[in-house]
C-alpha cells in the first residue's frame, strides 16, 4: 500500500507507464513529468509492458522463499538453551550466526523463556493433570512467623516489629506461655484435578496432626462428590511416619512421595503456597495472629468459588466438582 506522500498512486503510475509505451515517450522525460527518477519510471513501464493494467499495484513485501534452519544447526542451538542456559546472543556468537535466527528457533521450540525450562534438568518443563477430581491429591506445609501483637515487621517496619515481638514475647512469659513468638504451621491439601484446596492452622506437623489433617481433608472432600485415591507428599517426617502410612490405608488411599530435593514434582501445590501468602498472609496488616487466622476461611472460600484460575480456563476451581448438592439448581 502506497505511503501518504507517496509520488505515484497506482492510476498515476498507469498514466506514466501508458506515456512511454502506448505515447512513445522518453523514460527521462516521463519520470520528469511525474517528478521521478529514471530508474522508477523505467520499472513501471517495464511492469506495464509485462502485466498490464494489473501490474501497477503493489506487491507483497513478503519473500518469495524463507530458509528454515536446518535440524542438526536446531539441536545445537536446544542443546545450548538447555544445558548451558545461554540466550540468543551468545547462542548466536557460538554458532556464528544472527542472534536474531537462534531467537526464532527458540520460540519455534518453545524454549524462548527460561521459565519453560527446568531449572535443575535443563529440560523443558512436562506439565500433567489429573483427568478426574480426587485420582491424585497433594499435601504439604507452609510455616509462617506468628504476627507479634501490634503488627509485624512487613507493615509496620523493623524497629516497632521488633519492640512488638519484644513486646509479646514479656506478655507470654508473664502469662507462663512458651516465651517465643512461635510459628503457624499451615497444612494444605489440593486436588490436581479441581485445584479445589482445604486448609487448616496448627502449631506443629507431627504425625498426629498430620494424620488428623488427612483424614478431615478426605472427609471434607467426601462431602463434596470426591473420593481421594492418591496422595502425594514431601519427604518430610511426619509423611514417613508410621501413623501416617497406616491412615493412608485405614482410608484406601495409595501415599506417593516426591523425590528427595524435587519440590518441582509437587508443583501445584506449591504455587498454592504462593497464591496463599500474597492473597492472604501478607496481603493486609494484621494486628494480631488471631486476626490473620480469623480471616483464612473467607480467603479460602474466595479462592475456592469466585477466583479465576488461570490453569483451568480462568474459571473457579469448585466448577470442575460435578456432584456438588445445588450445582445444577
Amino acid at each position: 500500500m502506497s505511503h501518504a506522500n507517496a509520488a505515484l498512486t497506482p492510476k498515476a503510475r498507469l498514466k506514466l507507464a501508458r506515456l512511454v509505451v502506448e505515447d512513445g515517450w522518453p523514460i527521462a522525460r516521463a519520470a520528469e513529468r511525474y517528478d521521478v527518477s529514471w530508474p522508477t519510471a523505467k520499472r513501471w513501464a517495464e511492469r506495464y509492458r509485462q502485466g498490464g493494467v494489473a501490474a501497477m499495484g503493489d506487491r507483497s513485501s513478503r519473500p518469495q522463499s524463507i530458509a528454515r534452519t536446518c535440524q542438526p544447526l536446531v539441536r545445537k542451538i536446544v542443546h545450548l538453551r538447555w544445558k548451558q542456559r545461554l540466550g540468543p546472543v551468545a547462542i548466536a556468537d557460538k554458532l556464528g550466526m544472527a542472534s536474531s535466527t537462534v531467537h526464532a528457533v527458540l520460540v519455534r521450540c518453545r524454549l524462548n523463556r527460561l521459565s519453560h525450562i527446568d531449572r535443575v534438568t535443563g529440560e523443558p518443563i512436562r506439565r500433567y493433570e489429573r483427568e478426574r477430581p480426587g485420582e491424585l491429591l497433594h499435601v504439604d506445609v507452609k510455616k509462617l512467623g506468628n504476627v507479634p501483637d501490634g503488627g509485624g515487621w512487613r507493615y509496620v517496619g523493623r524497629s516497632q516489629g521488633m519492640r512488638n515481638r519484644t513486646a509479646t514475647y514479656v506478655a507470654q512469659r508473664q502469662r507462663q506461655r512458651p516465651a517465643k513468638i512461635g510459628v503457624s504451621c499451615v497444612h494444605t491439601a489440593l486436588d490436581d484435578c479441581s485445584r479445589v484446596a482445604y486448609v487448616e492452622i496448627h502449631e506443629d506437623e507431627t504425625a498426629a496432626t498430620a494424620a488428623g489433617f488427612l483424614r478431615r481433608a478426605v472427609a471434607w472432600f467426601a462431602a463434596r462428590g470426591v473420593i481421594i485415591e492418591r496422595v502425594l507428599s514431601d519427604n518430610g517426617a511426619c509423611y514417613r511416619s508410621h501413623l501416617w502410612r497406616d491412615t493412608c490405608a485405614e482410608l484406601s488411599i495409595t501415599h506417593k512421595r516426591t523425590r528427595p530435593y524435587r519440590p518441582q514434582t509437587n508443583g501445584k501445590i506449591e504455587r498454592f503456597h504462593r497464591t496463599l501468602a500474597d492473597g492472604w498472609a501478607f496481603k493486609r496488616f494484621y494486628s494480631t495472629e488471631n486476626a490473620r487466622r480469623n480471616a483464612m476461611p473467607g480467603w479460602l472460600h474466595e479462592y475456592n468459588h469466585h477466583r479465576p484460575h488461570t490453569a483451568i480456563g480462568k474459571v473457579p476451581p469448585i466448577t470442575r466438582l460435578t456432584n456438588l448438592a445445588g450445582q445444577y439448581i
